[in-house]
Parts: structure tokens; sequence; C-alpha cells
């Protein structure tokens, strides 16, 4: 087996690391086996559609990103956005792997050492990785290169298109009260939520007003144990009714799942619980 330096410490120049350059007999070794990972996660939740570069704004975002595996986590991302294409660069928690390749590491290994991702390290001697991003809410197949272990552990990775800010998104995907030409006055519009443990919901379809250009939805929850609700970082204050939950929140774009938290009163400590909400135009319809 011959050895081929990886490439040396960004801040001392020593040498961290060697890669393994086999011969077909020998390349299955370069591989984890399924005794050696742990059990991967779905990440690609039902009802994802895959969005591209082209839906997305110019510009720098920061972005959260799942793994399918507990030992590949990325601590922070920024997304770069330009002419359609997009790049992440993702900051890890540790410093275990040498390299990344967007495929599997059977594809891996077929191809040289030019062809994978290395690190740099920042001010904090974290590593970061910058990859190409083909789409966000989407899994993404990543192989990592264990520094200890000298083999390839297969990853799926997803980029969060619902941690973007609204002002992200094309306004054909994501359209406001403005780009649908809505006129003022009463409307009705189906909602979904999703977060939490499953075990709350919201009446649906909702009351929706539209006043000035500005929509308010009637949120009622189907409980009393919500007393506020975080939207885009300002706080909405509950009034009970019927032993109920019901807010007045603002809705900044349609067709996209809005981020919102909800602190419950409910446990033994309040906490805030994050969900998403999704106004379909589909069923929208003026009262």
């Amino acid at each position: 087996m011959i050895l081929a330096c990886t490439g040396c410490n960004r801040q001392s120049g020593e040498p961290i690391a060697t890669m393994p350059v086999t011969d077909n007999a020998t390349q299955q070794d370069l591989l984890a086996g399924g005794d050696e990972t742990v059990t991967p996660e779905n990440i690609v939740e039902d009802g994802m559609t895959p969005i591209d570069g082209e839906m997305i704004l110019d510009g720098v975002y920061d972005i959260e990103v799942n793994s399918s595996s507990s030992m590949f986590q990325i601590v922070s991302c920024e997304l770069h956005v330009s002419m359609g294409k997009m790049t992440a660069t993702m900051t890890m928690s540790g410093t275990g792997y040498l390299y990344l390749f967007m495929g599997t590491g059977e594809e891996a290994i077929k191809l040289s050492e030019k062809n994978y991702i290395a690190f740099t390290e920042n001010e904090n001697g974290e590593y970061v990785f910058t990859v190409p991003v083909e789409a966000l809410d989407k899994g993404i197949a990543c192989s990592a290169f264990s520094k200890n272990k000298q083999k390839w552990y297969d990853r799926t990775i997803l980029f969060r298109s619902d941690s973007l800010p609204i002002t992200a998104f094309d306004e054909s995907l994501v359209p406001t009260v403005s780009s649908l030409g809505l006129e003022d006055g009463e409307y009705e519009i189906s909602v979904i939520l999703e977060g939490g443990s499953g075990r709350a919901s919201i009446n649906s379809p909702v009351k929706l007003s539209i006043q000035d250009g500005q929509a308010i939805a009637e949120i009622i929850w189907s409980s009393s144990n919500y007393d506020y609700m975080l939207v885009d970082g300002e706080k909405y204050i509950s009034n009970i009714i019927n032993n109920q939950s019901v807010f007045e929140i603002p809705v900044l774009a349609f067709n996209y799942k809005l981020p919102v938290s909800a602190n419950t009163t409910a446990m033994s400590t309040p906490h805030e619980i994050n969900y998403t909400l999704y106004f379909d135009t589909e069923s929208l319809v003026k009262l």
C-alpha cells in the first residue's frame, strides 16, 4: 500500500495525516462497513420539494443543515448563491474528517485525490469545508474520509430552505400579498402546521384579513396552553377563547413554510417550540 500526504496543518505547516492510495484489490478496505456506522437518520421530510439556485436571489445566507449521522455534525453554515449556482461553507463540530466527496465512498475511491474537497482551518481551529449544493430540501450524498480510521463514511446532508429569510426567495416561488394582487378584505385559506411533538394542532382553514396590503391570519390552537408566538422576531400575545389560544399574526409570504415559535405553559417549565406554517394559495377564497 502506498501512502500519499494529504497536506499540512493550516496553522503549523506540519503534516496532518496520510491518504491511502490502493489498487482495486484493497480499495474495499477504505469503505466503512455497516457495523462501523451509526444507524442513519431519515432527514428528508414528507412533502419536501427540491429548490434549485435559480429560485434563490444572489447573496450570502446563514442556513441550517441536517445530517443523517450524529457523527457528522455541521455547527454553522453559509449558503452562497450567485447566478443560480449554490455553494455552502460548512463549519464542522470536530476535526475528525480530512476530506469530503459529494457522492458515495464507493465513487470516491475510484477517483484521484484531486476530486476530493479538503478542509481549511478557521481562526478557532475548526475544520471548514466548502461544497457545491445541488438543491435545497433534498437529501445529498456526502461521503467523509476519517482521519483516524482512514476510511470513507457515507452520509446524507440536507440544506433547509425554511431556515432562510423570506427575502432570499424569488417572489415567483414565495408569493406575497403584492405579487398576488390581493385586494383588502376578508379571506379564508388552508394552513398546514409542522413541527413540535405532533400533539398540537390548529384550526384550518383560517381567517385571513388583508388591510393596506398587509395580511393577518387568525391562528386558533387546539389548547389554551400557548401564551405567545414569535414571528420574524416579533412577539404576539394570545387571547383565550373557548379554551383555545387564539393569535393574530402576520403572513409574510404564501406557499412557504413560515418559521414561528409558540411558548407552551403545559409543562413544568414554559418553553418555546419551533413550528412552521404553510399558507396554501390554492385554497385561498375571498369571503
